[in-house]
């Protein structure tokens, strides 16, 4: 048995278009389908007197009655709609609201068949509900209301809706994007049926009901979707432990999830400082809580939440400009976010240093934190970004092994205590002057663009410094610095490449491997006592005057271009490579001194090396092992010493004409030598 109800539907569509429709809600069977009476319904249309329309008439043929006595619709628009009238007026009254036969109405019955493109014009404005209505009319609405195009976001708001009409639906329309099924009955089974049915979902609105915890299982199944809108809902999930409902545009949330130990509400820009409070407080297991970009929430909630939830360890506050953590305890805590919490000053630091646990603390961008002073003994790492009014810093944690620390133009003190850090970069700190290390594992540190770093800098990384396991030092671009002296057992690797106010430079490193020296073109003197360099480039420094080197593992040293060096004392016994082009100063003791403590040497360039003279020529006998020679452009006139002690000697440059008869003169060299002009 089935029961039937006949009612009016009013739609109103733009173009002064108005159609007023009766409809039978009918039941629906075992297979989902709608069943309809054998009613037909024609329209009867008739000019009326005082308006330009038609008066359009359901009429029902098996009831011999009018089903509807209605105001004229306004169809003027349509095409053709003035055709006949006169013969239309002739027969067409209005009607005062009584009955009317079919015999009356016989005459003036005019069949309007709408064309498809018009139902489908006209369709599109109208809702899921209003289409399931306007397809009980007859098969040709039928057929046009069952077009895929109207059903691309189905839409049941406060609908009653039962699940197996719904499944029908997903069933016809499977390509269906977007569902909208807030406050039907039956909400999880719903859900249920969408996420699994419509493989395109992209936007789910849901809310007024009880979730439970296979609807967030299922949503991993979602691959397409991306809105999901959850309003007024009540999480029924006993058993769920992680719960995001981030960018959610619910106003309140109702949780019933007494094992929920993870929930991400991050940007639910809706809700409130209580709705927060409600929703954290009711999972009295929660770990871990972000409530990043929640605008509203206040310590208030946070002291409840610190009450309530006694094993949070995970905490994200950023971007909650109302916080500042004043009287806030808590112990628990592991992580700790406060991005752009324009709240948090250095009084925070108070309420922060009670979380003994604290292993990461992250406050970048907070504009009002002026200084950081925290003795944290589980403390790894910390994060400072962009603080631009951010002046001290002072931390001590054994376990800090990792430092973020930029942009903070007003920094001026660092102090760091720490036996877990290895690596610690503060690049581009313009205002850094004091720097204050006690990191037993330190081995690289990057100082790059601290312009106001002063000489003392040194004492910080010599021995007895604090950092007795540093390898890798970099001073790039630090321009205040002018005199600079290590004495370090551990330094491998030092760069002060674009120190250009450096005049002296001291190095005790014996296993300083790689020194870079590029821009330093102050340098004037230069000890290296010892070092463990193999190669040395002082070419780049013209003003060096004063070079002192014990390297014993050195094999190449480039002096070209040092005009000024008059005081040279070069101790490196590996040494087979010597450049001194240019160095117009260097004289024949130093030359002497070279060629005893270097007797290794096989290649010696000496152009334009005028102040050599015999002395300094005669010295080079103590090079057995000398095979190139390069002499151009001095003024050496006798070159019978190198001739006659040299016997490795293969290549010979000489650029001056003024030695060419001695030089050929000498056949018996001739035979042993390869002569190069």
């Amino acid at each position: 048995m089935f029961s039937f109800s006949t009612y009016t539907q009013e739609i109103f569509i733009p173009g002064e278009i108005v159609l007023v429709f009766y409809y039978c809600t009918l039941g629906v069977n075992a297979d989902g389908e709608y069943l309809f009476r054998d009613w037909e319904f024609h329209f009867a249309a008739a000019t009326s007197s005082d308006t330009n329309g038609y008066n359009f008439h359901l009429t029902d043929h098996k009831t011999n009655k009018c089903c509807l006595n209605k105001e004229i619709f306004n169809l003027s628009s349509l095409p053709n709609a003035g055709a006949d009238q006169k013969g239309l007026d002739s027969v067409g009254q209005r009607d005062g609201g009584g009955g009317c036969s079919v015999s009356e109405m016989q005459d003036s019955v005019v069949r309007m068949d709408l064309t498809d493109d018009l139902l489908h014009m006209v369709f599109s404005f109208l809702k899921p509900i209003n289409l399931c209505q306007a397809a009980m009319v007859c098969k040709q609405w039928r057929a046009a209301s069952a077009h895929e195009d109207f059903w691309r976001g189905l839409d049941f708001e406060n609908r009653n809706i039962s699940v197996q009409q719904f499944e029908d639906i997903c069933y016809r329309y499977p390509n269906a994007t977007e569902v909208n099924i807030y406050g039907v009955p039956a909400l999880h089974s719903l859900v249920m049926k969408s996420v699994s049915a419509l493989r395109y979902l992209e936007a789910l609105t849901l809310g007024k009901g009880q979730l439970g915890e296979t609807f967030f299982q299922a949503l991993t199944d979602c691959q397409l979707l991306k809105r999901l809108v959850i309003n007024d809902a009540t999480l029924g999930a006993p058993l769920l432990e992680i719960l995001s409902l981030k960018r959610s545009s619910m106003a309140h949330a109702m949780l019933n999830c007494s094992l929920l130990c993870d929930l991400d509400i991050a940007s639910c820009h809706k809700f409130s400082d209580a709705a927060i409070r409600s929703a954290a407080t009711s999972c009295p297991l929660l770990e871990s809580l972000d409530m990043s970009n929640c605008s509203c929430v206040t310590d208030e909630t946070l002291r409840e939440i610190a009450l309530t939830c006694v094993n949070l360890h995970v905490l994200n506050a950023s971007y909650c400009p109302n916080i500042s953590l004043e009287s806030v305890r808590l112990p628990m805590l592991t992580v700790l976010k406060l991005h752009s919490c324009e709240g948090i000053t250095s009084a925070s630091m108070t309420a922060i240093s009670h979380s003994y646990m604290l292993e990461v603390l992250e406050l970048d961008n907070c504009s009002l934190l002026a200084s950081v002073s925290l003795d944290l003994p589980r403390l790894q790492y910390i994060r400072l970004v962009h603080c631009r009014k951010f002046v001290d810093l002072n931390l001590r944690s054994i376990k800090l092994s990792s430092i973020t620390v930029s942009n903070c133009p007003s920094l001026l003190r660092f102090s760091i205590t720490s036996n877990s850090l290895q690596k610690l970069v503060l690049q581009k700190q313009e205002s850094l002057t004091t720097l204050a290390l006690q990191c037993q594992c330190l081995q690289e540190v990057d100082l790059a663009d601290c312009e106001s770093l002063t000489n003392s800098i040194c004492e910080v990384f010599s021995d007895g410094g604090g950092c007795p396991m540093l390898k890798s030092l970099v001073l790039d671009n630090c321009e205040s610095l002018t005199t600079v002296g290590f004495h370090s057992t551990s330094l491998v690797s030092l760069s002060l490449a674009g120190c250009r106010a450096v005049t002296s430079l001291e190095l005790s490193c014996p296993y300083l491997e790689k020194v870079s020296l590029d821009g330093c073109d102050h340098l004037e003197r230069a000890s290296f006592l010892p070092v463990g360099l193999q190669c040395l480039n002082l070419g780049i420094c013209p003003k060096l005057s004063s070079l002192f080197i014990k390297a014993p593992r050195m094999v190449l040293l480039e002096l070209k271009g040092c005009g000024v060096l008059s005081e040279a004392s070069i101790n490196c016994p590996l040494l087979t490579s010597l450049d001194a082009s240019f160095c117009s100063q260097l004289k024949d003791d130093c030359l002497s001194a070279t060629t005893t403590s270097c007797p290794l040497i096989e290649s010696l360039i000496l152009m334009s090396c005028p102040s050599v003279g015999p002395d300094g020529l005669s010295s080079l006998r103590q090079l057995p092992h000398l095979t190139s020679l390069d002499l151009s452009y001095t003024f050496l006139t006798n070159l019978h010493p190198v001739f006659e002690s040299c016997v490795q000697l293969k290549a010979f440059i000489r650029g001056c004409p003024c030695s060419f008869r001695s030089f050929y003169t000498l056949a018996n060299w001739q035979k042993r030598a390869h002569c190069l002009e």
